[in-house]
């Protein structure tokens, strides 16, 4: 049976900066934990938080989870991870994901339309400025290098990065919730991101990453919570689900929402959506199922814990993403997880 590797998720800021940022992720590089993951959505943004713990830490993996197509062209994206990569001695695991309709149309300002699309195009445009061989051009009609539309002076050419990437095969990983962009993730990229992933129902997600080249890694974020009321330690696991499930979308479209019903749970979702949306939230919280919060957590006590990671043993994912609220929880993580 495989070990599973063990991760931090620092997500994104909330108001401020989290004080114990630094301590947390140098804590866990000493307890052998392989990455370290930030996130951004309106706030913080996903690179600068790495630059920071990686000028205080030396081995642990420094990754985005997940950097935002639409905050970046593909070029400054790739610019951001060769130098993040060049300054943490090749450190970086580069994770993109499309965000949803809310977040690009109403902060970037730009349509989110054929995300599919994008998402290869992107990927593309980062693999050849890494790979460094020559000029970077692109025909494709989201990012075209150069730029000859509407308002082009028509000077533009095809350049090389100045700086030598580190690493041609920087990993790129992908945050995917469809099936056709988990599948995508399989064939482009070195890694996935899901958002929720059952060991109990692994069939969904089993014909898209079917043919996923070796050394595919799978990092899922899981919610970790040693308590002796799995009732009450799941509370949290569904407080969150119900701010995505219900809030993170519109009710006609929310791909999160959409995702729980696909793993059996498709009129929980809705209910759940129809109550958050009106103001329910506390109701939305109690309507989510415990069946489903606790299959994508690990919540109880260590024994169960522990008897429970057999099943995440038995899954393709490689590595457990989890949050700690303290280097005590870390040091628990580590013992349950790594053994």
């Amino acid at each position: 049976m495989k070990v599973l590797k063990l991760g931090i998720q620092m997500g994104y800021w909330g108001a401020g900066p989290n004080p114990a940022m630094v301590d947390i992720a140098k804590e866990a590089e000493k307890l052998g934990y392989d990455a370290v993951f930030t996130a951004e959505a309106w706030g913080s943004d996903v690179f600068t938080p790495l630059a920071w713990i990686g000028a205080h830490t030396t081995r642990i993996r420094l990754g985005t989870a997940v950097a935002q197509l639409s905050a970046r062209t593909p070029t400054a994206t790739a610019m951001a991870a060769l130098t993040l990569d060049h300054l943490s001695n090749g450190r970086v695991i580069l994770g993109l994901g499309v965000s949803g309709p809310q977040v690009v149309e109403g902060w970037y300002g730009a349509p989110f339309g054929k995300p599919l699309a994008r998402t290869r195009e992107y990927v593309e445009i980062i693999r050849k400025v890494l790979a460094r061989e020559e000029p970077v051009s692109n025909s494709g009609e989201h990012y075209p290098l150069p730029y000859m539309g509407e308002g082009a002076w028509g000077l533009g050419k095809s350049l090389k990065p100045i700086t030598h990437p580190l690493r041609a095969d920087l990993p790129i990983f992908l945050g995917a919730e469809g099936p056709k962009n988990v599948a995508m993730a399989a064939e482009i990229a070195d890694g996935w991101l899901p958002l929720y992933y059952s060991p109990y129902r692994q069939h969904v997600y089993a014909d898209q990453i079917a043919h996923a080249k070796q050394g595919f890694e799978i990092m899922q974020g899981v919610s970790i919570n040693i308590c002796d009321d799995v009732e009450e330690g799941l509370l949290p696991v569904k407080q969150n689900l119900a701010l995505y499930i219900g809030g993170m979308g519109a009710k006609s479209r929310n791909f999160h929402a959409e995702l729980m019903g696909r793993m059996g749970f498709e009129a929980e979702a809705s209910r759940i959506q129809d109550l958050f949306l009106a103001g329910k939230k506390d109701e939305a919280v109690l309507a989510v199922p415990s069946d489903f919060a606790d299959e994508i957590s690990l919540v109880g006590s260590r024994d169960r814990i522990r008897d429970r990671l057999q099943a995440w043993k038995e899954t393709p994912v490689t590595s457990l993403l989890v949050s700690s609220r303290s280097l005590e929880e870390l040091r628990i993580f580590a013992e349950l997880v790594l053994g």
